[in-house]
């Protein structure tokens, strides 16, 4: 285990990699290093550029009914 506290940026990297990375403690597998992958729905940064560069599509966005179906949300 304290061997991986020393390596652990290198076993990040290879785990980032694709190889099978797995600590253990005492001759036993304690944990398994796997990537994390993006959940669906996450933007990449800079998406609100395309928005920002069409103030209409901003304006759409605070229409009259959707001011009116928030202050229902907010006032009961």
């Amino acid at each position: 285990m304290l061997e991986a506290k020393s390596q652990l940026s290198k076993l990040v990297k290879a785990a980032i990699a694709g190889e099978e990375v797995v600590i253990a403690s005492h001759g036993q597998a304690q944990v398994k290093l796997v990537p994390l992958t993006a959940e669906a729905g996450l933007r990449q940064p800079g998406s609100l550029r395309a928005a920002l560069s069409n103030p209409a599509a901003c304006d759409d966005a605070f229409s009259d009914s959707v001011d009116a179906e928030v202050s229902g949300l907010m006032n009961g």
